[in-house]
């Protein structure tokens, strides 16, 4: 019997022609970011872009200053406009947001980062010059950065293969067809196309709406002259809960849409399970339960591999200064690694429920 053919690849979507410098919507979830709110809506509006600019925040019910801030910013400039976002998620905010935007360029923002000044030009540029192929959303590299020792700790394994590989935006590469886009900046035409983000998806948004405008037929870029500067958890109490709500909501992807989802999706997962295969041995083999002369060296091996390669790894990520770095980077990491694992875990077996990340319900103090 003759195996049924192959799906056709969806045709390129036809996308109407951008002006030179067409207008841009900025859209920006805002939940408790005080910190770091004013800094990023000031490097959005000090683009070196031609074009009309609009921004839109969407403002969740923050505890903290963010809300003040936010209206000061909107009365003193008109291109500032405030949506409110009462299910604080963010791909709610996002989808307020571009509900509430007008214009044919929309550009995805957090109010933990900051643009580089020619961040719009280069990307409506790269958006142009791919038109052709269907490019409807382009993004580039996060540049993490930190302001005290753990923070910086922080960054460094967020800029690190250690610590996040896989996705380009992550790394230096070149330019081309990408799986995802950190942030991003989007034909409006495209994102209406496949409904916006989805509300129920909330942590992993991004890679999730690009996978749909790919099935759609469209095109992600990557362009790594494309720089945003990325302030993360400043915590490792923060940390664990960012990633524990991610691992669970990468899981929920895994779940609905299988081998669609890259095979690191699944390592930390597996990197817990056999974590736990070892110490749960190590305790038997110390109570004498399990015979030392056979056992070990198998059940073992996870927990020791795990800890040859951390330790691999604090010695080869760069920008250490001294042992507190270099132990501040294994916290880092073993936090990244076992949260993220245990929050998949839990996602595979219960779904993502109202696992969310809430590790900005106060916002961090610099």
């Amino acid at each position: 019997m003759q195996s049924p053919p192959s799906p056709e690849p969806p045709a390129t979507p036809a996308l109407t022609a951008l002006p030179e410098h067409p207008a841009v919507s900025f859209v920006m979830p805002v939940l408790n970011e005080e910190d770091f709110l004013e800094s990023a809506v000031r490097t959005i509006l000090a683009q070196e872009y031609p074009g009309a600019k609009e921004i839109v925040l969407a403002l969740g019910p923050s505890t903290d200053a963010s809300d003040a801030i936010a209206q000061r910013l909107a009365g003193e400039d008109p291109r500032v406009r405030l949506v409110a976002n009462p299910e604080r998620d963010i791909p709610a905010g996002l989808n307020r947001a571009i509900a509430a935007s007008a214009h044919p360029v929309i550009v995805r923002v957090d109010a933990h980062s900051e643009l580089t000044p020619d961040y719009t030009s280069r990307g409506v540029a790269a958006l142009r010059a791919h038109a052709a192929d269907g490019v409807a959303n382009v993004g580039g590299i996060m540049r993490a950065a930190g302001r005290g020792d753990v923070q910086r700790a922080i960054a460094r394994a967020y800029n690190s293969p250690f610590g996040l590989g896989g996705g380009a935006y992550h790394g230096d590469g070149t330019p081309g067809p990408a799986e995802s886009a950190y942030l991003g900046i989007f034909r409006r035409e495209a994102v209406d196309a496949v409904g916006g983000y989805d509300p129920g998806i909330l942590r992993g948004e991004d890679w999730e709406l690009n996978l749909r405008m790919r099935r759609a037929g469209f095109t992600v870029w990557f362009d790594p002259s494309l720089e945003v500067t990325y302030w993360p958890r400043a915590s490792f109490a923060d940390l664990a809960r960012q990633f524990f709500a991610t691992g669970a909501w990468r899981a929920v992807l895994v779940r609905r849409y299988g081998r669609a989802n890259p095979w690191r999706f699944f390592a930390p997962g597996a990197l817990v399970l056999g974590l736990a295969v070892s110490v749960v041995a190590l305790a038997l083999l110390i109570a004498g339960v399990l015979p030392w002369s056979s056992a070990w060296p198998v059940l073992l091996a996870p927990l020791a591999v795990y800890l040859l390669g951390i330790a691999f790894a604090a010695f080869r990520i760069p920008e250490q200064r001294g042992a507190r770095d270099r132990w501040l980077t294994v916290r880092t990491l073993v936090t990244m690694h076992l949260s993220w694992g245990s929050g998949f875990l839990r996602g595979i077996l219960l779904g993502g429920g109202r696992v969310v990340d809430r590790s900005r319900i106060s916002a961090p103090r610099s």
